[in-house]
């Protein structure tokens, strides 16, 4: 689904870079080799966004042996194929297959216990995986996923420039996924060298960017180069934000939502609002009371 769109918005007080972040490499799962960029301690500044994971490799030894069965409770998993295969079963029946250019995006609710698996033996593997919060009234909620094929995500065409909207809007083009209370923005940019790129973001959201690609530059100078995450400064009354591509272009993603602004207790792969009920999120998974 793509749109030929003229920009419709023109940011006057765009957005600056407040900071730049590099991951930190680390492993999970079986032993998959990744980088996570957006860590427990940005939990807060980045509000309702818990944790980013980017990786990518021609290695097959750093990803086969992928993510055997492991519990979620409280947050959305969103999980983004650049390039390969994984093959996603839960506990409550569901199964997919996520593709090259897909999303799957899973609300663990109340709980879910799943696997991720690579359905090759070779060749690229390369994505992200988002945490996105949910409010406390919704933690307990029953567990959901959706699997959105590469063609199902809607993209807008502007001069230089492809965007791939995921969740929230860009130029009029309304993404695959909308979500009321947190209201995520997900954008996959992909940009030709010297393109400038500008996008409307409410000023009560956090926002941050990651390039994997290439490089992006602000009007300050600021260049934010292949690898690093760029957060966005919460200006008063800034309304979006505006950078352009280097000499060999960029793609990054750009992420933003509505901050919860509610307590966060975190233990592994649960995520509740106070100590009491991550006790609680342990004694039910022991249980086997997860779906």
């Amino acid at each position: 689904m793509s749109a030929v769109v003229s920009p419709n918005f023109t940011v006057a007080r765009p957005r600056q870079v407040e900071r730049l972040v590099q991951g930190m490499a680390t492993s999970d799962g079986a032993g998959v080799k990744l980088t996570r960029v957006l860590t427990h301690d940005l939990q807060r500044r980045l509000d309702p966004f818990l944790m980013l994971d980017a990786f990518g490799t021609d290695n097959a030894d750093d990803y086969i042996a992928g993510f055997p069965d492991h519990p979620h409770r409280g947050f959305e998993t969103v999980t983004y194929m650049l390039e390969g295969q994984m093959r996603h079963r839960d506990s409550a029946g569901h199964e997919g297959l996520l593709g090259s250019g897909g999303v799957q995006w899973m609300t663990a609710g109340r709980g879910v216990v799943h696997s991720e698996l690579p359905e090759q033996q070779e060749g690229r593997m390369e994505g992200f995986q988002l945490w996105l919060n949910l409010a406390g009234r919704d933690k307990m909620c029953e567990p959901w996923y959706r699997d959105i094929t590469s063609s199902e995500i809607p993209e807008a065409r502007l001069p230089g420039a492809t965007v791939r909207v995921i969740a929230g809007s860009s130029h009029g083009v309304d993404g695959a996924m909308q979500r009321e209370t947190t209201e995520p923005l997900y954008l996959d940019i992909h940009l030709q060298p010297g393109t400038s790129f500008e996008q409307a973001i409410p000023s009560t959201h956090n926002a941050f960017l990651y390039v994997y690609r290439g490089d992006v530059r602000f009007d300050t100078g600021c260049k934010v180069p292949a690898g690093r995450m760029a957060i966005l400064a919460n200006t008063a009354g800034a309304d979006g934000v505006r950078f352009e591509a280097g000499e060999e272009g960029a793609r990054l993603i750009l992420i933003a939502g509505k901050p919860l602004n509610e307590p966060i207790a975190q233990y592994g792969p649960f995520v509740m609002n106070t100590e009491g009920e991550l006790l609680q999120a342990v004694r039910d998974f022991q249980a086997g009371r997860f779906a």
